[in-house]
């Protein structure tokens, strides 16, 4: 039976590598960090697969792809503060606190922010700050934020992100609705925002609620 360290291998050769995921820190982190521990006893088996799975509270756990998709296109060269909106499992926090320099994550479930902190610093990892809250609203106390990256799709860009962006910054998020969604990166700079799109993609909406993590 293949240990966690051959599926992970598996996972970056076959589902990630072949994609135009290129970025050799991305790769890495997703080759040592085990996904299986993210998701539920069920879903053990299915952990190295490319496909979202249930974690509880209606809420799942993003394919591999996507995580890679989006964590490349942040461009983190490891002293970054970045903010992530939707927690959830924990995997996409875990892969950013191995890459930057501090990580800043919200989730509206709180028992979802307490399992996935659970098994963050069962990893060891202690450069990450929770909260349990609505995402819109950002982490005005602690920013500016070096990325911004979110896991459910808005209607448009949430100004509340832009002005807790710093210059320069990036900020990543899936916009639209059922109909049709896509990845859209924002990239401030001396002042200016610009903004382009890439990666068709399918998350849950983002509302004032709560968020989920994964398309």
């Amino acid at each position: 039976m293949p240990n966690a360290r051959d599926e992970l291998d598996w996972m970056v050769r076959t589902q990630l590598e072949p994609r135009d995921i290129r970025d050799g820190r991305v790769l890495e982190a997703m080759r040592t960090l085990d996904r299986r521990r993210f998701v539920p006893a069920e879903f053990s088996a299915s952990a190295y697969e490319d496909r979202p799975l249930g974690i509880g509270e209606g809420q799942t756990i993003s394919q591999p792809y996507m995580v890679a998709v989006m964590t490349q296109a942040l461009d983190l060269e490891g002293r970054e503060k970045v903010l992530e909106i939707g927690a959830g499992s924990g995997y996409q926090t875990a892969i950013l606190a191995r890459l930057a320099a501090e990580v800043y994550t919200m989730e509206f479930h709180a028992g979802l922010l307490d399992r996935a902190r659970g098994v963050l610093e069962a990893f060891g990892i202690t450069n990450v700050h929770y909260r349990a809250g609505n995402g819109r609203l950002g982490w005005p106390e602690a920013a500016p934020f070096d990325r911004i990256l979110c896991a459910a799709a808005a209607e448009s860009v949430p100004q509340t992100w832009i002005d807790q962006l710093a210059d320069p910054g990036i900020l990543l998020l899936p916009v639209g609705g059922w109909e049709g969604q896509v990845l859209v990166k924002v990239t401030k700079s001396g002042g200016r925002l610009t903004q382009y799109q890439f990666c068709p993609c399918r998350f849950v909406p983002l509302v004032d609620g709560g968020l989920t993590e994964n398309p």
